[in-house]
C-alpha cells in the first residue's frame, strides 16, 4: 500500500477483525479487518475493510482502533483515502473525523512507488490527491 509517498506493508500493523456468529458448524467467517499504526501520540488507521456494509462492523472496528489508541497514550486518530472514494469521504465525516488536509497530486508520487495504481478511480474520477481525516481522541 502507498500513503504520504510512503510503500509500506499494512499486513504486519497491528489488527482487529470483526467475524460473525458461528453457524451450525460452528465457523464464524471474518466479515471486516482494521489496521493501524502508533506513531508518537498519533494513530493511523491504515486499513478498514467491511464485507458487510451498513451493518455497523466498519463503525466497531473503528471503535476498536479508537480505544487501542487511547490506551496507547495517543491523542488522535487519522487517515488517508483517495479524491475518488466519496463513500470513504461520506462514511468517515458522518463518524466524527474531520478533512484536516488535502495533498494535491499525491498519487504523482504514488505511482513512482506503485504503478499498477490506475488513473481512473471510482465513478470515473480521476485519481490524483489524497485526502487526509482526523478525529481527536
Amino acid at each position: 500500500m502507498v500513503s504520504r509517498g510512503r510503500l509500506y506493508d499494512a499486513s504486519v500493523n497491528p489488527a482487529f477483525a470483526a467475524v460473525a456468529d458461528a453457524d451450525m458448524f460452528g465457523d464464524a467467517p471474518v466479515i471486516g479487518v482494521a489496521t493501524y499504526e502508533i506513531v508518537g501520540k498519533r494513530c493511523e488507521l491504515t486499513t478498514l475493510h467491511s464485507v458487510r456494509e451498513k451493518t455497523g462492523v466498519g463503525t466497531a472496528l473503528i471503535d476498536a482502533v479508537k480505544d487501542a489508541a487511547r490506551a496507547a497514550g495517543c491523542s488522535a486518530l487519522w487517515l488517508i483515502t483517495t479524491n475518488d472514494n466519496l463513500h470513504a469521504l461520506r462514511f468517515y465525516q458522518r463518524r466524527g473525523f474531520r478533512i484536516t488536509a488535502a495533498h494535491i497530486d499525491a498519487m504523482r508520487v504514488s505511482r513512482r512507488l506503485k504503478p499498477s495504481i490506475p488513473m481512473m478511480g471510482m465513478d470515473g474520477i480521476p485519481l490524483r490527491d489524497e485526502i487526509e481525516l482526523e478525529i481527536d481522541l
